[in-house]
């Protein structure tokens, strides 16, 4: 751990996975931001890497209430945490999430975690979320020179519809996941499906096993389809339960429908994703909520006729450097 010098919120800077105490009060603070904003303020890719114990794709900025700011001694609480999940590959670009307490915005945490950053790293390496498109991350966004590169939508179905009947495609069914024998199989079919996909493509076993490893998995809702002639997998649908946080309810998700290349076109991901929306309606999930990338015009034409509509969007930013470099 190193200290970084900052007139206003000393910021404190680990490198890897954070300690016990210090990932418990990252979790406080996701929950209370999530909690004033309605959605979460970290990924679960990040949540994944933060728990992982041998780690080095982190880099993670605290700052802390101080009763004299410029001594970190005096920390009370933490205000903010900005967290970079470093490259897999050499020629990706790192990608930051920042989180700030409600109860410290509008005082300069988010720009001075952004500029502890900036004296350890290259800012035009990096990529930014923000987890709803929020007012005060647009601000920080510009102080930067970041502009916006992405949107993904946050789409919401909040009744039980009519679904209409989807069969699939013939010598094709539908089984659950099995554990301990599918992996493997899941993982080639999901590069394959995502073989362009900026971060579902990359799933490695390990990732796929933090999940497993989840209080939210089951596999009875990770659902496989099949040829009936050979058992190669053909496409998935990933089925999962938030449970409910504060005040807000539980809710279901389309985690993520793959089709790999020799099904598409054959009507498989239509079926999938309304066999996984019937599966959580008979879980008792009244809404259910997908992500999807705003310019995926025939994914959001389908969900739209299946009742969804927008509900959220996270934006992501870049450096404007960078993002003309790219035309």
């Amino acid at each position: 751990m190193n200290a970084l010098s900052s007139p206003d919120w000393p910021v404190q800077i680990f490198k890897g996975a954070p300690d016990a105490e210090v990932l418990h009060s990252i979790r406080a603070l996701a929950n209370a931001a999530e909690e004033a904003d309605g959605n979460p303020p970290l990924s679960e890719q990040t949540w994944v890497n933060l728990k992982a114990a041998d780690t080095d794709q982190l880099i993670v900025l605290a700052t802390y209430a101080n009763e004299e700011k410029s001594d970190p001694a005096t920390a009370t609480a933490l205000a903010g945490v900005a967290v970079v999940n470093l490259p897999v590959h050499g020629e990706d670009a790192g990608v930051l999430e920042l989180v700030v307490h409600p109860e410290y915005r509008n005082q300069g945490v988010g720009t001075g975690l952004v500029t502890g950053l900036q004296q350890h790293t290259e800012l035009p390496a990096l990529r930014a979320w923000s987890h709803g498109d929020h007012e005060g991350a647009a601000k920080l966004a510009g102080r930067f020179g970041f502009t916006p590169v992405r949107e993904l939508w946050r789409m919401r179905l909040t009744h039980v519809p009519q679904l209409p009947e989807a069969a699939l495609p013939e010598g094709v069914s539908i089984r659950a996941f099995v554990p301990g024998r599918d992996e493997q199989a899941w993982l080639a079919a999901n590069a394959a499906a995502f073989a362009h996909h900026p971060e579902q493509g990359q799933q490695t076993l390990a990732d796929l096993q933090a999940r497993m490893a989840e209080p939210w998995f089951d596999p009875a809702g990770f659902l496989l389809a099949v040829d009936k002639n050979d058992g190669g997998l053909l496409g998935f649908h990933w089925t999962k339960i938030h449970p409910r946080t504060g005040s807000h309810p539980s809710i279901g998700e389309v985690y993520v429908v793959g089709v790999t290349p020799q099904a598409q076109g054959s009507g498989l991901g239509k079926a999938l994703t309304i066999a996984g929306i019937k599966h959580l309606h008979d879980q008792g999930q009244q809404a259910v909520m997908l992500y999807v990338d705003a310019d995926n015009t025939a994914a959001v034409a389908l969900y739209r006729k299946l009742g969804f509509t927008r509900w959220d969007t996270d934006v992501m930013y870049a450096p404007a450097e960078a993002t003309a470099a790219s035309r």
